[in-house]
Formats: C-alpha cells, sequence, structure tokens
C-alpha cells in the first residue's frame, strides 16, 4: 500500500467545497480544509505508485475549484 499527502491551492472561497468533494474520492483516506500556502490537504492511498497517480491526475485534479497540486508520497526510512 502506498500512501501520500495532497496539497492543494484552490480558488478563493471553493476549499470547503473542495475538501468535501474530495473527502467522497475512493482511496481518499482524510481531507480537510486548512490555512497557509495550500488550502485543503489529502491523505490518499493505492496499491501501487501509478494507481496513486491516477488517483491524483483522474480523481484528485479534476475536481473544480483547484488550481494547484503537490503529491508527497510518504516514505519509511
Amino acid at each position: 500500500m502506498v500512501q501520500a499527502y495532497i496539497l492543494i491551492q484552490t480558488e478563493v472561497g471553493k476549499a470547503s467545497s473542495v475538501a468535501e468533494t474530495i473527502g467522497g474520492i475512493p482511496g481518499v483516506i482524510q481531507a480537510e480544509d486548512v490555512t497557509g500556502p495550500y488550502d485543503v490537504i489529502v491523505r490518499a492511498q493505492a496499491d501501487t505508485v501509478d494507481a496513486l497517480g491516477r488517483l491524483v491526475v483522474a480523481k484528485v485534479q479534476q475536481v473544480e475549484g483547484i488550481t494547484r497540486t503537490l503529491t508527497c508520497p510518504v516514505v519509511h526510512l
């Protein structure tokens, strides 16, 4: 299982609706709106890195109101 944090910037006033929509996507563990340089932080998981990439590109980035994402895979050192 591969997990990642997805840091999301949204259009002004869209953070809450983006977090709510993303929270319903299969593979998303948690989605919260936050303050700071990013508006929403998501924790997601998938079976493989490729599946995680497909989740981000095909599902998360398609949510209306998102302007930019940064995916940070979790590593175990």
